[in-house]
């Protein structure tokens, strides 16, 4: 396992094996994206956490193999810029180089840099990983002319905020269009009610929500059936300190319905356990799953 945590503040960016992005209040803003990759004949997950925290935004990388065989160990160290270039060691005699350039990148209400940045993994001579709309400056910067194929975001999880309305994007295939979210759930009153848009048009809405706090149902989005899962229980009764789960899920096989699941935490620990050790498996027909932890502002 390759464990790379960035904590850029005022002082530059600093690293440390005891950062966690994952680990953070819920009032912090974290992205997670997992990216399924090439390297000869393995294909191992690459998990990127992007945060916002008050220590400042921070990066932490980490790669696993299903088998794992492909995997490393990083030390802390101190980084003065919010750019550069390191060597990891992924075992079996291979090496990693991580190419970075956030110096100019630009922010909206997401922790994940919105553009003008580049985040590349480069093996064999070959960018195996390319995040940001700076390519021309990453292949120049690693000395490639060529990107491997075979490379896609299989799963995203993120913490939204809201009162009544929480939005989001989201790109349901690997050459499908960006799509705008947005979620309505109005608890109060005697009929509560939810309600998802996909490019503002109404896709789902559940009446009698105090009866109906979870469940499942399949949307078309671009054409295909996406699964949409809910758990708005917090919300309904435990409002002061509690928060929704929503997944949305491409390809979701039928022994994987919310009949199975629970709760919202048994969802979130099937959804993180399950992608790591399967993706490998699915190279043929992928998922992905979009997992959102919706919290009321106050």
């Amino acid at each position: 396992m390759l464990d790379l945590p960035f904590c850029s503040g005022e002082y530059g960016v600093q690293v440390s094996e005891s950062f966690n992005c994952t680990s953070m209040r819920k009032t912090e803003n974290v992205v997670t994206c997992l990216y399924r990759i090439k390297i000869r004949s393995m294909l191992p997950v690459v998990t990127i956490t992007w945060c916002k925290a008050l220590v400042g935004l921070g990066l932490s990388l980490n790669m696993q193999e299903g088998a794992g065989t492909c995997k490393g160990d990083m030390k802390p160290w101190l980084f003065s810029k919010k750019k550069g270039t390191k060597v990891l060691d992924i075992g079996l005699d291979s090496k990693m180089d991580v190419y970075w350039d956030l110096s100019s990148a630009k922010y909206d209400s997401s922790p994940e840099p919105a553009g003008s940045f580049f985040l590349a993994l480069v093996y064999d001579n070959q960018i195996v990983l390319l995040l940001g709309d700076m390519r021309e400056e990453a292949c120049y910067k690693a000395q490639v002319k060529s990107q491997a194929v075979g490379n896609c975001m299989v799963s995203r999880r993120e913490h939204i905020f809201g009162r009544r309305y929480y939005s989001t994007k989201a790109q349901f295939g690997e050459h499908g269009r960006i799509h705008d979210i947005l979620i309505e759930c109005n608890t109060r009153g005697k009929e509560p009610r939810l309600s998802v848009k996909v490019d503002k048009q109404l896709v789902m809405q559940v009446k009698k929500l105090m009866w109906k706090f979870r469940g499942n149902q399949t949307i078309l989005v671009d054409g295909y059936p996406v699964e949409l899962l809910w758990d708005v229980h917090n919300w309904l009764f435990s409002p002061t300190d509690g928060h929704a789960v929503f997944m949305f899920q491409t390809s979701l096989s039928a022994d994987r319905s919310w009949s199975s699941l629970a709760s919202s935490t048994s969802l979130f620990e099937w959804h993180h356990t399950s992608n790591i050790s399967t993706l490998a498996k699915d190279a043929d027909s992928p998922r992905f799953s979009l997992l959102l932890y919706a919290w009321k502002s106050t």
